[in-house]
């Protein structure tokens, strides 16, 4: 399968930020090139036009599933697996953002809940640790329950949503201060 020059640069910067973002290359570089696609594609097919292991593809394959960022479907005629990436960037955000907090913040949110109850009865622990790991927990809780709010909005409505954030952090200003 041939790609242009531009989505060819697109594949690229997308596996670059993919690392930035800590998701493995290929894994960035695939889930770019089947947003592309006007059609589904096979192992085969990422294969020769990425120019990488199969095995990795796979792997890479595995991966974008396990994050609901890619499915499998299948085409008349052809015995084979193709994949198929969703398209709707504000979908794709939602179920990004939705599989970190899984897999980052509610394990870390399960820690910080038992070190506030171990820390109440820790002789050895500071009263000002202990209120710092306090702040963390709630602001991740914070965190949780506002994406809890809008996890299930549309992609419209979310899209409204963010911008008239944009408004209100325009009419707060950046002098909005905490009173004291």
């Amino acid at each position: 399968m041939d790609i242009s020059p531009t989505e060819q640069k697109f594949v690229l910067h997308w596996g670059e930020m993919g690392t930035r973002w800590g998701v493995n290359r290929t894994v960035a570089q695939i889930h770019a090139l089947l947003y592309l696609a006007k059609r589904p594609l096979s192992a085969d097919d990422i294969v020769e036009t990425l120019g990488v292991a199969r095995s990795n593809v796979s792997n890479s394959l595995k991966e974008l599933q396990s994050w609901k960022l890619v499915r499998i479907t299948h085409v008349l005629g052809d015995r084979r697996d193709h994949f198929v990436a969703l398209q709707d960037v504000w979908e794709i955000f939602r179920v990004i953002i939705e599989e970190r907090k899984r897999r980052e913040i509610d394990p870390t949110l399960s820690v910080l809940r038992e070190c506030a109850i171990e820390g109440s009865q820790d002789e050895q622990l500071d009263a000002d640790t202990l209120a710092r790991m306090q702040t963390v927990l709630d602001f991740l809780e914070m965190l949780s329950t506002t994406f809890q709010d809008y996890q299930h909005l549309s992609p419209h409505t979310l899209q409204r949503f963010v911008k008239m954030g944009g408004k209100v952090a325009r009419f707060l200003g950046p002098n909005d201060k905490e009173p004291a």
